[in-house]
C-alpha cells in the first residue's frame, strides 16, 4: 500500500529557520495548514511548534486547530467566506479574509449573536485577479465597514502568484503599504497588519527588497517543502524531505514498448501515438499502487532514480518505464518520490493513502 511520510524533525528544522528569519526582520507570521487537510495527528505537529497563528481555507480544519489549541492559537480563514458558513466561521475562526460588504455585515450580525469580536483582513486586488477589493473602491469599502458592531479591521492584505502567476515585486508591495497609510490618514484608525507576505515573497525578504510596510507573512509551501518558489529550487538551509510518497511495485515485467491493436482514446481521453520504429523493442515496466485518483504524475519527482519515465496511469495504477532495470527493482519494492505542492495536497486529501509520522 502506498504511503506518505511526514518528518517531524525536518519540519521543526524548517520552522526554526523561518522563525529566525522573520524575527530578524521584526515580522509577524502564520503557518498555512491547508495542505494537511485537517488530519489531527499532523496538525498537532504544527500546533506543537509553538506558532501563535494558523491559517486555513476550510472551516472544518480550523475546528481541528481550535480543538487542539483552544485560544493559544489565533485561527485565520484565508478566503472570502460563503454566507451559509458564517455561523461556523465566527465560532472557529478568530480572523477572516473578506472582500464583500454584504458578507461582512452578515459576519457582524452573527458575531453579535455569539457575543464575539471578529477580526477582518480586507484583501486588495494587486493584479493577479483572484480575490480582492479594487484599489479605487477601498476607501468607500473601509468606510462602510469600520463602524459595524463586533467587527475589527485588523489588517489589509493581498495574494499574488495564486491564479494568473503574477509575481510579487517591491512596487506592488509598496502599493499595498500605501493603501494602509491612506486608510490611517483618512479615518484616523490604525491597521496593525499589512499581510502581503507568502512563500513566494520570502526571496524578496532575503534579498532585502521587501518594503518596510509589509509586516506579516503567511507561509505553507516553503515550510513543508523547503523550496524557493521563485527559482523553483531548494532554499539553502532548509530541508526538502518533510513529505515523501512511497509507492509499491505491484507488477514488474519486460514488455513491448508499443501497444498492439486498434487504438482509441483511453478513459482519461488520451490518444496514444504509435512510433513504428519501436515495434519489436521491449523495456522493463513496473506498475505502482497509486493512480490518477490519487495524484497526477506531473507532481511526482523521483528521489533516487532520475531515469524513471512515467508512461501513463489509470484511476488506481501508475505505469513507469524502468528501462533495463539496472537498479534491480523487484515485486514489492517501494519507490520514493518527492512531491510538488498540489500533488501533496491531493494525497493528503485521499483516504486511500496512509500517512505516517516519522522522526
Amino acid at each position: 500500500m502506498a504511503y506518505l511520510t511526514f518528518n517531524r524533525t525536518m519540519l521543526r528544522h524548517n520552522y526554526q529557520y523561518l522563525k529566525s528569519l522573520f524575527e530578524g526582520h521584526d515580522i509577524d507570521w502564520a503557518i498555512v495548514t491547508k495542505l494537511l487537510c485537517g488530519q489531527e495527528i499532523l496538525v498537532k505537529e504544527v500546533v506543537d511548534l509553538g506558532i501563535k497563528e494558523i491559517c486555513d481555507a476550510r472551516i472544518s480544519n480550523l475546528k481541528v486547530i481550535k480543538d487542539l489549541a483552544g485560544d493559544k492559537v489565533q485561527t485565520v480563514y484565508i478566503k472570502p467566506p460563503a454566507n451559509e458558513n458564517i455561523q461556523d466561521l465566527v465560532k472557529y475562526a478568530d480572523v477572516s479574509f473578506n472582500t464583500e460588504l454584504e458578507t461582512i455585515k452578515t459576519i457582524s450580525e452573527e458575531a453579535e449573536r455569539q457575543g464575539k469580536m471578529h477580526k477582518i483582513i480586507i484583501m486588495i486586488e494587486l493584479g493577479d485577479l483572484r480575490e480582492g477589493v479594487m484599489g479605487e473602491e477601498l476607501m468607500d469599502f473601509y468606510g462602510a465597514i469600520f463602524k459595524l458592531p463586533n467587527i475589527v479591521v485588523t489588517g489589509i492584505g493581498a495574494n499574488l502568484n495564486c491564479l494568473h502567476g503574477v509575481m510579487p515585486s517591491a512596487d506592488k508591495l509598496i502599493q499595498l503599504s500605501l493603501y494602509e497609510q491612506l486608510i490611517e490618514a483618512k479615518f484616523g484608525r490604525q491597521i496593525p497588519w499589512v499581510t502581503g507576505g507568502t512563500s513566494v515573497v520570502i526571496p524578496l525578504l532575503q534579498s532585502r527588497q521587501l518594503p518596510k510596510g509589509i509586516n506579516h507573512f503567511r507561509v505553507g509551501e516553503t515550510l513543508f517543502f523547503g523550496t524557493d518558489i521563485v527559482s523553483h529550487g531548494p532554499m539553502e538551509g532548509m530541508e526538502q524531505d518533510v513529505i515523501k510518497l512511497y509507492a509499491q511495485i505491484i507488477e514488474i515485467s519486460e514488455k513491448p514498448m508499443m501497444p498492439t491493436g486498434e487504438l482509441e482514446a483511453n478513459p482519461q481521453g488520451e490518444t496514444f501515438e504509435i512510433d513504428e520504429s519501436l515495434y519489436g523493442e521491449t523495456t522493463h515496466r513496473a506498475i505502482l499502487d497509486v493512480g490518477s485518483l490519487d495524484i497526477s504524475s506531473d507532481y511526482l519527482i523521483p528521489v533516487k532514480d532520475q531515469n524513471i519515465e512515467f508512461v501513463g496511469s489509470s484511476s488506481d495504477m501508475l505505469v513507469i518505464d524502468i528501462h533495463d532495470n539496472e537498479r534491480g527493482y523487484k515485486l514489492g519494492d517501494f519507490i520514493p518520490f518527492n512531491l510538488k505542492y498540489m500533488g501533496a495536497l491531493t494525497l493528503f486529501n485521499s483516504d486511500y493513502i496512509e500517512k505516517r509520522l516519522i522522526e
